[in-house]
């Protein structure tokens, strides 16, 4: 791992793609698609806004927004149901004792998203959830991240609108200005995850990763913390034409941590866990492999990208993988198939149809 000569500069409004079709038969196929009682333009006719600051007082980008007082029963309503969909399949029966909390909007970022804060009466015990504009791009990271991360996610669509669960952890920023020194941590755990987190993130194309857009997961262990590092925003999948876009070390934002990284890993033991991410990574591709090569297929046909911005990338990672098959690509779905292929060569595994560049 290395600091790149350039930090990349930040990056002009990515526009929003629709869900086509394609996509739209596979999130139904595997009942990604459902018909939701609440939809994000419902949400974004509130009646008022009021500044949400945070537990210390200060300004936050979000605001708390207030509905009509006859439409808030039906509404708070819907979102619970909502919330049954996205946890235990629909079934209102044991979430009758929830109640909404609190509706906040976000004008800041491309999914201007609502943040629903449900509570459990019995307990006080809050959770989250997040009604968004649909995006193509960014159901496919989030499926991505499903298929080829350790982490799973739960998410739901509807016509324009898309539904996301809260993922828990410490922001990336909080970790590396409050956590990363503590003496509690073991320096070579957290270079590890950086490492591997860098692998997934570079294989699958999810761009932006700076460190505000990822989150860290503490878990104790008998021999102190274990870590993970987890994306929380997906909306950078596969757009970006630059090479280094997908790769976490090279953003400014992220510097300490590779600082950190540099000086606790050896280069040879940071091969030795980009291996082991590339084999985890493909052995979750060959595990999913019939819902992979579906997703890939629509993803292939799919235009989420200016083709300018696929050829520079193609011919990018033409060149980090010296592989021209790379060259042949016109999609950036062609492009992450590619990326399975290079790594599937590199740990010597056999192919599986499904996942081919050429796969029918």
């Amino acid at each position: 791992m290395e600091l790149g000569e350039h930090v990349i500069a930040p990056t002009k409004k990515k526009p929003a793609y629709p869900i086509n079709e394609g996509l739209r038969g596979y999130l139904r196929h595997y009942q990604r698609e459902r018909e939701l009682p609440v939809n994000y333009d419902r949400l974004i006719d509130f009646h008022e806004a009021i500044p949400l600051p945070d537990a210390e007082g200060k300004p936050t980008l979000w605001d708390s927004v207030i509905y009509r007082a006859d439409e808030m029963n039906t509404l708070y309503d819907g979102l619970k149901r909502i919330y049954a969909l996205l946890k235990v399949d629909g079934d209102f029966s044991v979430m009758e004792h929830l109640y909404i909390d609190r509706v906040d909007f976000c004008s800041f970022g491309n999914s201007t998203p609502f943040r629903i804060r449900i509570v459990n009466a019995y307990n006080d015990n809050a959770d989250y959830f997040y009604i968004k504009k649909a995006d193509a791009s960014r159901v496919y990271g989030l499926e991505l991240e499903h298929l080829l991360s350790p982490n799973r996610l739960n998410f739901l669509t509807t016509g324009a609108t898309l539904v996301e669960e809260h993922i828990v952890g410490i922001p990336g920023d909080v970790f590396i200005t409050q956590w990363l020194h503590d003496p509690s941590l073991t320096p070579i755990r957290v270079a590890k995850e950086m490492v591997k987190f860098n692998e997934r993130c570079f294989v699958r194309l999810l761009g932006d990763m700076r460190s505000y857009n990822y989150v860290v997961v503490l878990t104790p262990d008998f021999e102190g913390w274990q870590l993970r590092i987890r994306s929380m925003d997906f909306d950078q999948q596969s757009y970006d034409g630059h090479k280094n876009f997908y790769l976490p070390q090279f953003f400014k934002e992220n510097a300490e941590v590779v600082r950190y990284c540099i000086k606790h890993l050896h280069p040879q033991t940071a091969l030795q866990y980009r291996r082991e991410e590339q084999a985890l990574m493909f052995q979750r591709a060959e595990v999913a492999a019939q819902r992979l090569g579906y997703l890939l297929d629509e993803m292939a046909t799919d235009v989420i990208a200016p083709i300018e911005k696929v050829h520079q990338l193609r011919a990018g990672l033409a060149e980090h993988y010296q592989r021209n098959e790379y060259l042949r690509c016109e999609s950036m779905g062609d492009l992450v198939r590619e990326n399975l292929e290079s790594i599937r060569l590199q740990i010597g595994r056999p192919a599986r149809p499904e996942l081919l560049p050429d796969a029918e």
